[in-house]
């Protein structure tokens, strides 16, 4: 299978998690973690979905424009998701999920965040390469 196509099932299977944790926090966890904790979530929510479709576009690139930049793109925006919205999900969640000790969580957030951007520069070198 080609990666582009890999990358599009991804983006494809995310996009629909995406929207079933949206419904999850707006109707499971609303009564569960503080106004705060819920806006933290749908912070995570919100990153997953753009960089969902980043994803998608950054599949659809690599058909029409030749360069490898789009592939480091793609795992940019899949390790940005894993480690951004991830992170702001398990940190507004923690106290229901038992996960108090987890200190480390914070510092994954920013990681994730860096790797969102290395996605998009990527993607215009990509651009300018091809």
């Amino acid at each position: 299978m080609k990666i582009q196509k890999t990358f599009l099932i991804l983006a494809f299977v995310l996009a629909a998690l995406t929207v079933m944790l949206g419904a999850f926090g707006a109707h499971g966890l609303k009564a569960k973690i503080t106004p705060e904790q819920l806006k933290t979530y749908e912070t995570g929510i919100s990153y997953q979905f753009y960089h969902t479709f980043a994803l998608i576009i950054t599949a659809i690139l690599m058909n029409k424009v030749e360069s490898s930049m789009f592939t480091y793109a793609a795992f940019a925006f899949l390790f940005g998701i894993v480690c951004f919205s991830g992170s702001l999900y398990l940190l507004s969640t923690r106290e229901v999920l038992g996960l108090t000790n987890w200190k480390w969580l914070g510092p994954i957030t920013p990681i994730g965040g860096v790797a969102f951007i290395v996605g998009w520069i990527l993607l215009a070198v990509g651009v300018m390469r091809g």
